[in-house]
């Protein structure tokens, strides 16, 4: 086989999946959008906590037929899809141009930053052993229900939250599901998968503190 032969494959390959990832984007981000606007709010939910883009983006690292596929084919979907969201709120539902601009600028920023490396850490511990895998994959999964509903449910149970907060039970059940599936489902090692579902409850407090940081710095 001719060397240039050998380095053109992946890179097709990594071209495909790209171009498949950024579609997937594009659907997703219209329909994620169209949920937020005119569907019920458990739909709405789905589509604006972020449990549904843990998800996607875990597996999108993981399925990925290399580590270089991984994080472009995850900052493209994620690239594209906000693109879709934000240009169908402008262009569509007729939300004004300059504040969902500034948002999707923010978006973008992570698309080609947290993003990738979120898709390429999740690849790496879900097939390695030790602590370090399990402590990211434990990151990772936490993330998925950092958004307080939770803790919401939690607080209501125990008689302590607030009177008139709003509830959002099927999110809570769906970033739990997506939590026990990033941190017990995708380690390919039982000791990592053990250690990583132990991790996963410290982990949500962590990560529900780091949320809210972030929530300080977006715009909007």
């Amino acid at each position: 086989m001719h060397p240039s032969t050998a380095v053109r494959r992946p890179t097709r390959t990594t071209g495909r999946w790209t171009a498949g990832a950024a579609a997937l984007g594009a659907v997703v981000g219209v329909a994620a959008k169209v949920a937020d606007a005119v569907g019920p709010g458990w739909l709405a939910d789905l589509g604006s906590y972020p449990a549904a883009w843990v998800l996607a983006v875990a597996l999108l690292g993981v399925r990925a037929p290399s580590t270089r596929a991984a994080g472009v084919g995850a900052a493209a979907f994620f690239a594209v899809m906000s693109v879709a969201y934000y240009a169908w709120a402008v262009v569509v539902l007729g939300f004004g141009l300059r504040a969902n601009a500034v948002l999707l600028a923010a978006w973008l920023v992570l698309s080609v930053t947290a993003v990738p490396l979120f898709a390429v850490a999740v690849r790496w511990a879900a097939t390695r052993r030790g602590a370090l895998p399990a402590v990211l994959l434990a990151g990772a999964g936490a993330l998925a229900v950092a958004d307080g509903t939770v803790a919401q449910l939690w607080l209501a149970a125990v008689g302590e939250l607030p009177a008139g907060t709003p509830l959002h039970p099927v999110q809570a059940v769906a970033g739990v599901l997506v939590a026990l599936v990033v941190a017990g489902a995708l380690p390919r090692h039982g000791r990592t998968r053990a250690v990583a579902l132990v991790l996963l409850v410290p982990a949500a407090w962590v990560a529900a503190a780091g949320l809210q940081v972030l929530a300080g710095l977006l715009p909007g």
